[in-house]
């Protein structure tokens, strides 16, 4: 099977359009025939990597690259970056602004779903500059 690639760009202004891009990959997946429990962890991680492009690094884009083994999701930001990876990793820390918690986002899960839903997940970031994760899920499960 040959790769397929995606590229979205994910806008900071608008909470709403957060998803549209998980959407997309997650119909694309259920089209090629990839277990639903694959599909739904791709979906989950992919979705909570929208909201925080969007709530904490002002937008960004998502490179997606889908080959006969895995789901690499990439996404990238240049937000305020991130001064503790591992704390920013704790269940329940946030940084989300309080127009944010009021729409009922940051409960400060993000991170940690994004981890639990991968099996791989790496985070670089640069405070002022912004942030990268890299995600991978096996399509095997």
């Amino acid at each position: 099977m040959s790769g397929l690639h995606y590229h979205y760009q994910v806008p900071g202004d608008d909470v709403t359009r957060a998803g549209e891009a998980s959407g997309a990959v997650k119909s694309t997946l259920k089209k090629m025939g990839i277990p639903p429990q694959v599909v739904r962890r791709v979906a989950i991680a992919m979705y909570e990597g929208e909201i925080n492009l969007v709530i904490h690094g002002g937008g960004g884009e998502i490179d997606v690259d889908i080959d006969g083994a895995t789901v690499r999701m990439v996404l990238r930001d240049q937000g305020p970056g991130i001064p503790d990876i591992q704390k920013a990793m704790e269940e329940g820390w946030s940084t989300a602004s309080d127009s944010a918690r009021s729409l009922g986002f940051g409960a400060g899960m993000g991170l940690p779903n994004m981890k639990k839903n991968t099996d791989e997940m790496t985070v670089e970031s640069t405070v002022g500059e912004g942030t990268t994760v890299t995600m991978v899920v096996r399509l095997g499960g």
